[in-house]
């Protein structure tokens, strides 16, 4: 059996810059999907949106923590495609969820203790997230956009 390797702050620190980043354009994000969603998806929309809120002001005061100057949100995210139908946000939101569960994979192999928990509960509730949107889960959620 291999030992896991022993994290490192410097790699905590930039696992943890960009996963705030990636909070920050999943916030950009649902506040797209929510002008656009259908009415029947409107609260889960809400609350993906509260949620993520709330871990990007999370990881501020990780970064912060970590002794990093929290990366600021860009003034606006350019979208993987174009939303014309209801379809097109909910398909919007599970790309997004997706991105997010690799950033936070990024940041469970990077972090330890506390944090790494942390991590890995952000990586589960985006997977988790993700599957409802899309209606199906994947294998290794965090990593498909790896491959």
């Amino acid at each position: 059996m291999k030992p896991s390797p022993t994290p490192s702050p410097g790699g905590a620190l930039r696992a943890a810059q960009a996963a705030l980043a990636a909070e920050h354009a999943a916030a950009y994000g649902y506040g797209v999907i929510g002008a656009r969603v259908a009415p029947a998806r409107a609260t889960e929309a809400r609350e993906a949106y509260a949620g993520h809120l709330a871990r990007r002001d999370r990881l501020t005061r990780t970064v912060r923590e970590l002794g990093g100057a929290p990366q600021p949100a860009e003034a606006a995210y350019a979208l993987p495609f174009e939303l014309r139908t209801p379809a097109d946000t909910e398909r919007l939101a599970a790309v997004i969820e997706d991105r997010v569960a690799g950033a936070y994979s990024d940041l469970v192999r990077s972090a330890g203790g506390q944090l790494r928990r942390e991590a890995a509960d952000a990586l589960s509730a985006a997977a988790v997230r993700a599957a409802r949107w899309r209606g199906v889960g994947v294998a290794f959620p965090g990593l498909t956009e790896r491959s």
